[in-house]
């Protein structure tokens, strides 16, 4: 099992150094589906909801927050983003709508958690758009998809 490295030798919380880290080409795709009803998935679908064009926001929303995600998240290192994207999958028969947000860098360090933090904002601004119309919206699969780059390789998750 790997040590813990966000962890000083006296168990305190640390950001870790990655000064000495190679500078590498880095990229992460995340996911997060929303389930809503019929009725609220036509709305979205046909951009009538009263707050206005949920995906158009859902998608700044996301990105906004990739770019945020060292002010949320304590021990993530402030990247210089170099791409976000934010895709949605609209899948009629089961009301669904599928994020899939991919973040890329040239750095020392990863982007995952700006990924994982943009597919996650953008699901929770989606639900805020809709709560009106609908409460028991349903927000899942919050998980990395894929990751390349780095002294610790690639990894696509398993389907």
């Amino acid at each position: 099992m790997a040590e813990f490295t966000h962890f000083d030798e006296n168990g305190r919380a640390r950001m870790v150094d990655v000064g000495d880290k190679e500078r590498t080409r880095r990229e992460a795709t995340a996911r997060a589906v929303v389930r809503l009803n019929a009725e609220t998935y036509e709305l979205v679908r046909a951009g009538r909801m009263k707050k206005g064009d949920v995906l158009a926001v859902a998608q700044v929303a996301g990105i906004m927050a990739a770019k945020k995600t060292p002010d949320l998240i304590p021990m993530c290192h402030p990247i210089a983003l170099t791409g976000v994207d934010i895709d949605f999958a609209l899948d009629d028969a089961a009301h669904e709508i599928a994020i899939t947000a991919t973040t890329r860098c040239t750095g020392e360090t990863g982007v995952e958690m700006e990924a994982i933090t943009a597919a996650s904002v953008a699901a929770l601004t989606i639900y805020d758009m809709c709560k009106a119309a609908q409460r028991d919206i349903v927000i899942s699969e919050i998980r990395l998809l894929s990751k390349s780059g780095g002294k610790s390789g690639n990894f696509t998750a398993e389907v």
